[in-house]
């Protein structure tokens, strides 16, 4: 059993857990119901939709990399919000980041807290987000929202955390490809699915 807070545990093998790239996973969740997506929101889209048609999940679990000027490298941030960074219809009247006449808000709420993680807010975008500006979100990446939308469309249980391989700025591509093989074991440890002696 994996427990995400105090009122919520879910067995391992009715879990889906979602990245987009291997690299994210690594050997650490190899014994594990994996879902390599892709990079970007419609590819996130088209592969959580299939999957959810094979077999449907008791929860989701989109564990990946993520940007931030907020918070620090390293950290793991459990997103309980999300934007769609790149959708801006302001010139037909429409807020930003709202998505017209689809009923959402421009910040979608959906999301379970995992216990003794700091909450964030997570813009997606398809583009790697180098100068980070925006009060609006916190965390950046490419995937969240559109699995984030499925899994509320789908009445899913969804648990997004994110680890910061970057700071969304101009070293964020370095950076990115220096931190991304380490969130595997982050996420090994905090799940419980690997020994701490794995670490040292």
């Amino acid at each position: 059993m994996i427990q995400i807070n105090q009122t919520a545990s879910f067995a391992i093998e009715d879990i889906l857990f979602s990245f987009a790239l291997e690299s994210e996973a690594a050997e650490v969740f190899q014994k594990c119901n994996t879902l390599i997506t892709g990079i970007g929101k419609v590819n996130a889209a088209y592969e959580l939709s299939k999957a959810i048609q094979q077999k449907r999940p008791s929860i989701i679990i989109n564990l990946g990399s993520a940007g931030s000027s907020c918070f620090q490298k390293g950290d793991v941030i459990c997103c309980t919000q999300f934007v769609q960074r790149d959708m801006d219809v302001r010139g037909l009247g429409f807020a930003q980041y709202e998505t017209p006449l689809s009923g959402l808000p421009p910040a979608l709420k959906y999301g379970l807290l995992m216990d003794h993680l700091p909450e964030g807010i997570c813009g997606t975008g398809d583009n790697f987000e180098m100068g980070h500006c925006s009060d609006a979100y916190n965390v950046v990446d490419m995937e969240a929202y559109a699995l984030a939308m499925i899994a509320m469309k789908e009445n899913i249980p969804f648990l997004c955390l994110k680890y910061i391989s970057d700071g969304a700025d101009d070293n964020a591509a370095e950076d990115w490809t220096v931190q991304v093989h380490k969130a595997a074991i982050a996420y090994g440890k905090l799940l419980g699915l690997i020994e701490e002696d794995v670490l040292s």
